[in-house]
């Protein structure tokens, strides 16, 4: 529940900051994208900590080899998305490879509610509301990934006026 918390949270937290200060998220596709960022910072980091680390791998499914890498190679591709969220020329590319990671590891997430694999002791999501949220997740990566890219503008330069010229009178 806590990616949840954190991608509703942050998403709603920058909005009303575009709303109030900061004009780059004054709309809700970046305002997501900052969601999302915080979501797969929560996600990607827990794939190397310990209680969390063991239960993920328990998720993989068996007809999968290497269960441990699968699940440190998901977490370093989480935080390499979540920060290539943030690099222009990456950006769009970043959100659509979230996606399809999602699409990868959505049968993780079903095999742990079938079988009822708990998450560091917390039991697993029943499958229905795990969809839902899931759902939720890929609909929010693919909104940040047709988000248009505005051009970069350069900065402005000061006007240059000419200088007054002083009139001689006689």
């Amino acid at each position: 529940m806590a990616p949840l918390i954190s991608l509703v949270a942050t998403t709603l937290v920058l909005r009303l900051l575009g709303r109030i200060k900061f004009a780059r998220f004054n709309a809700w596709r970046p305002a997501m994208r900052g969601g999302l960022t915080a979501l797969f910072f929560t996600t990607g980091i827990v794939h190397f900590v310990p209680g969390f680390k063991e239960g993920l791998i328990a998720m993989v499914p068996p007809a999968l080899p290497w269960p441990e890498a699968l699940v440190a190679v998901t977490g370093v591709l989480e935080l390499l998305g979540a920060v290539g969220l943030w690099v222009r020329p990456f950006r769009r590319a970043a959100a659509i490879c979230l996606t399809l990671l999602m699409l990868a590891m959505f049968p993780a997430n079903i095999y742990a509610s079938l079988n009822g694999i708990e998450l560091n002791g917390a039991a697993p999501q029943p499958l229905l509301i795990r969809t839902l949220i899931e759902i939720l997740w890929i609909g929010v990566a693919v909104a940040v990934a047709t988000e248009p890219i505005r051009p970069r503008l350069p900065p402005a330069s000061p006007v240059k006026t000419p200088p007054i010229e002083e009139t001689q009178s006689a």
